[in-house]
């Protein structure tokens, strides 16, 4: 799987996430402070990685700064996305589930690295829902993306 990693700061658990997302055999495009000259902004950085999944470049992103609240606003600014916050295995396999996120958001200061494998592990074995109501609330964003607000 192709997958877009940004960060604002080059901090270790952001070390680890590119390197536990090679290990599981994925191939990492790096932002902000993870690559080589891009800008560390969180909002630029999120938003270069959160475009390669709306533009098919890249299959899913995970993006940070350090609450991975910043992160998760520019990235859920660029249609298609659904970026989500996740601070637990829970949420991450919710969001994958009931959201159909496409985009992991992750706060620097608050992930460890055993918590980055715990919830690394619920996104990647989570899969979007086949209920009725789950897939309609997801076609309702896309209609957001779009700026409209019927079905």
């Amino acid at each position: 799987m192709r997958i877009s990693v940004s960060s604002d700061m080059d901090e270790p658990v952001a070390r680890a996430l590119v390197a536990v997302l090679r290990d599981r055999g994925h191939e990492v495009r790096p932002h902000g402070a993870l690559g080589s000259g891009g800008d560390p902004q969180w909002a630029v950085c999120s938003e270069a990685a959160a475009r390669e999944v709306a533009d098919g470049t890249a299959d899913q992103a995970v993006v940070c700064c350090w609450t991975g609240t910043g992160a998760s606003i520019a990235a859920n600014k660029v249609p298609g996305v659904r970026a989500a916050l996740c601070t637990d295995a829970y949420t991450a396999d919710g969001a994958r589930r009931w959201n159909d996120a496409n985009v992991l958001a992750l706060s620097l200061r608050l992930t460890s690295e055993p918590l980055l494998t715990e919830i690394l592990d619920a996104w990647f074995a989570g899969e979007p829902s086949g209920d009725t109501e789950d897939r309609q609330n997801v076609d309702r964003v896309r209609l957001l993306d779009h700026g409209r607000n019927r079905l």
